[in-house]
């Protein structure tokens, strides 16, 4: 029987390797929206990071999110992290 490989993907803050299922992805879509990406499938750049609400106020305090999708991520986005995870 062959065993299934488990895609790995690093946190962007705390650098930590993770099965994606483990990881929320944030992405820049070409139009130029921050969304999350639940399926881990949509088109755009992309961010990962850990399923945990002290993660989410790293990113937010360290402004990680907006450099490495090279646009200013809203609060409002951090807002729909924290209830993706609740």
């Amino acid at each position: 029987m062959k065993i299934k490989k488990i895609p790995m993907r690093s946190c962007v803050v705390t650098r930590e390797k993770l099965p994606k299922m483990d990881l929320i992805r944030v992405v820049r879509t070409k139009e130029g929206k921050i969304e999350i990406d639940l399926t881990g499938k949509k088109n755009g750049r992309g961010a990962y990071l850990k399923k945990d609400l002290e993660v989410f106020e790293k990113a937010k305090k360290s402004k990680i999110l907006d450099k490495i999708l090279e646009i200013e991520v809203p609060e409002s986005v951090f807002e729909e992290l924290k209830q993706v995870v609740k």
